[in-house]
């Protein structure tokens, strides 16, 4: 497929695959430095926009839930803004990789971010004045909803046009940690604004931070982006990208573990309320103290895979496997503290998944589709949680809530594992073990040829 300036399509493997590395081209390439992706000055300009404005985002949702258990008294009307919320992805996600695929990626972040910074103002407006109903919270959540819908596929599809394919996995990493880090801030300052001088305060705040973001958008230079070829308007491209996917093995089969892993055991507002409240009896404190240690994780597995500057799939069916085994182990944890301190190797393997999950799909995918495949994942992986929410929380009502958490971990080691063998399976390798220095050692090598040495060390070791 032609491509302008810039474009890539999946490189070739080199000449030590493996059953899920795609990007092994890569592999040779110079480790990149963790903050290297910041010394392009698109980016750079990018990434001090989204530090401002996750954390108004931040700030956002949690004095949306706020004011509507305020206004209703109803734990339900918080869920259902919550899910009015993602319901849109769930609905025309695919489609808006469709639009993203068609349109020019920085006037289409313009518009977006333009309509969320008037639904956040438009609430302040509302909130500020007294006038505001639980009607127009869930208004302005499905709002919101619907901007994502495009916002999301085109600022994940946008990364790649800012930095190249070279630091692409370090920018998506820094991207993440930026994320959680907002996490950790955002509803902090929310609290203090909620008690201080009330929601509304909040959502003003969080209009105004899209200036940020906006500004970055409007100085960015052109000439300097890796320009592609857009998608041209036709007939059957939903369906064209979904063929696209379901006939590539290193995409589909990333997307389904993803699927697996946000769907059961991502649901950490369920796990660990159950636990702050359930198993330890320990109230609020504690399960803000669960989420901040996740956080710090999250933040730290961002940063290690920035520095890692390669995506790699056996690296995600690894990160998987370890994830759902921590989770085993956290289940069966008698002591708080010591559940507590399993949050951060949990947030380091989980986000670890995400990231190695979402660049390799990206590397893989012809700049022309990428706005559909990375619509597709992120539906999946968006829309998993409040799918699997009601699952894990009757098991966890049902049966407790370690059962629960055991449940979940136990189908992501599973789907790791099993995905992992597929790929093998797929690329055309085995499983060997073998002996290095007197330790075993495993790995994956082509089924039809097999180096004299490794079968010196099998015959040595049989």
């Amino acid at each position: 497929m032609s491509t302008g300036t810039g474009a890539h399509s999946a490189p070739a493997p080199d000449s030590d695959p493996t059953p899920a590395d795609p990007v092994d081209g890569l592999r040779e390439k110079r480790r990149s430095s963790m903050f290297s992706s910041l010394s392009i000055r698109n980016y750079r300009l990018f990434f001090l926009g989204q530090v401002v404005s996750n954390t108004g985002t931040w700030m956002q949702r949690i004095a949306q839930d706020w004011l509507v258990l305020s206004l209703t008294g109803s734990a339900t009307a918080v869920g259902v803004t919550t899910a009015l919320q993602f319901l849109p992805m769930l609905l025309f996600g695919l489609y808006g990789g469709v639009l993203v695929d068609r349109l020019p990626k920085r006037p289409t972040l313009l518009f977006t971010q333009v309509s969320m910074a008037l639904t956040g103002l438009a609430l302040a407006a509302l909130t500020l004045s007294g006038h505001v109903q639980v009607w127009h919270v869930y208004l302005v959540a499905f709002v919101v909803g619907l901007a994502t819908v495009i916002d999301n596929p085109a600022r994940q599809s946008f990364v790649a046009e800012m930095v190249g394919p070279d630091q692409l996995q370090n920018a998506v990493s820094l991207n993440s940690a930026n994320f959680q880090s907002a996490r950790m801030i955002g509803p902090a300052v929310a609290g203090l604004l909620i008690t201080g001088v009330g929601t509304g305060w909040a959502f003003l705040l969080n209009g105004l931070s899209f200036v940020a973001p906006i500004t970055g958008l409007l100085l960015m230079r052109a000439r300097e982006l890796h320009v592609v070829e857009r998608a041209p308007r036709g007939k059957g491209q939903l369906r064209e990208g979904l063929r696209y996917v379901a006939g590539r093995p290193e995409l589909i089969w990333p997307i389904v573990l993803v699927g697996f892993i946000g769907t059961f055991a991502f649901n950490f507002p369920v796990y660990l309320s159950a636990f702050a409240d359930d198993v330890f009896h320990a109230g609020a404190g504690s399960y803000s103290l669960f989420n901040t240690l996740m956080a710090v994780g999250s933040v730290t597995g961002a940063l290690l895979a920035a520095r890692r500057g390669t995506a790699r799939l056996r690296v995600l069916s690894g990160a998987a496997l370890l994830f759902g085994a921590l989770e085993i182990v956290a289940a069966a944890t008698p002591s708080l503290w010591m559940f507590a301190l399993l949050m951060i190797p949990l947030g380091v393997f989980g986000m670890t998944v995400n990231v190695t999950a979402n660049t390799s799909i990206q590397m893989t995918t012809e700049p022309a589709m990428r706005g559909r495949v990375m619509a597709l994942y992120m539906m999946v992986f968006l829309g998993g949680s409040p799918v699997g929410a009601p699952i894990v929380g009757w098991i966890t009502d049902a049966y407790g809530a370690r059962v629960g958490l055991a449940a979940g971990g136990t189908v992501a080691a599973l789907a790791a594992l099993t995905i992992g063998l597929v790929l093998a399976r797929v690329g055309g390798l085995r499983l060997s073990v073998g002996w290095n220095s007197g330790h075993p050692r495993l790995r994956f090598v082509p089924r039809e040829e097999e180096p004299r040495k490794e079968r010196e060390e099998l015959a040595a070791a049989a």
